[in-house]
């Protein structure tokens, strides 16, 4: 399976009732399909498990990952301006006369409606699961809009879905910078080697430090002239590390040994794939109710 490795993080704000198989056949309405003709790009649910599965949802350990699939045409500016500028050239050639402004947008449009149907496509994929009884929707998206999209698509699918980003009682750009300061962070967690300062008073102060002890002077120096910390990379027990931001995002989470997991996992795919997300939801569980337990509900 596909550990996730980017965690955008919304909080249930009402009782999640429905079983697996009612999300199957809820977002079943919304399911993929490829670009057609004139698409530009479509939006829909595939099954998690690829080409293996069928169903369109995979529930284990009391939590339902869904796989939400966007295809685009491709159409490439540098191949757009060229059939363009053929056409005005033509245009003006034939008619002795200049293609305004108003005009070459009409004819860019008109490019753009001709090549549609040659162009082709790629895909990209984005996972999620719901956590009914901890009341959390985790999404594995590398950028806010990425997510937005999932969850946006999941509440067309499910109209009773109610969801928001999670928001905590603490700051965490201030709770951070004092873990920093303090050379500690709380129980269960361990600073590493990275981090991004900002200056609140001047968005354009940055300061990115890899691989260098956090403890140092020069950490202390940019602290001391009331830098706050963006992003920290921290360990949690001894299971995962990751990238903390101050929108509480989690980037470049790793799940230790899990190559060896997938060494001792059975051969059948499926359920290989089952015992996976499994222990991937228990090992996210008991890190995202520590994480809340830090940061609390705003």
């Amino acid at each position: 399976m596909t550990w996730f490795k980017n965690l955008t993080l919304y909080r249930l704000t009402e009782p999640f009732t429905l079983t697996p198989e009612q999300v199957g056949e809820a977002i079943a309405r919304h399911a993929f399909r490829p670009c057609a003709g004139l698409d530009a790009f479509t939006y829909g649910w595939e099954s998690p498990l690829g080409p293996a599965g069928e169903a369109l949802v995979h529930a284990a350990n009391g939590c339902i990952l869904v796989c939400a699939r966007r295809e685009e045409k491709l159409m490439p500016p540098a191949v757009i301006n060229d059939a363009l500028e053929e056409r005005i050239a033509r245009i003006e050639g034939q008619d002795g006369r200049t293609v305004r402004r108003r005009e070459k947008q009409r004819l860019r449009d008109e490019v753009i409606f001709d090549l549609l149907p040659r162009a082709f496509t790629r895909s990209a994929r984005t996972f999620a699961y719901l956590a009914p009884a901890s009341g959390w929707l985790v999404v594995d998206a590398s950028s806010p809009r990425k997510a937005e999209d999932l969850v946006v698509l999941l509440g067309d699918s499910l109209t009773t879905l109610a969801v928001e980003p999670w928001l905590p009682s603490l700051s965490p750009q201030v709770e951070m910078t004092r873990w920093l300061e303090h050379g500690r962070a709380p129980d269960g967690f361990a600073i590493l080697e990275d981090c991004e300062l900002r200056d609140p008073a001047d968005v354009g102060a940055l300061v990115r430090c890899q691989k260098q002890d956090l403890g140092g002077d020069e950490i202390r120096a940019h602290l001391r002239a009331r830098k706050q910390v963006h992003r920290l990379a921290l360990g949690f027990g001894e299971h995962l590390s990751f990238l903390l931001g101050a929108d509480l995002s989690i980037r470049r989470l790793r799940f230790e040994n899990v190559e060896v997991l997938d060494e001792q996992d059975q051969p059948d795919e499926i359920a290989r794939f089952d015992a996976n997300f499994a222990y991937m939801t228990s090992a996210l569980g008991v890190f995202l109710e520590r994480l809340h337990a830090v940061f609390g509900d705003g």
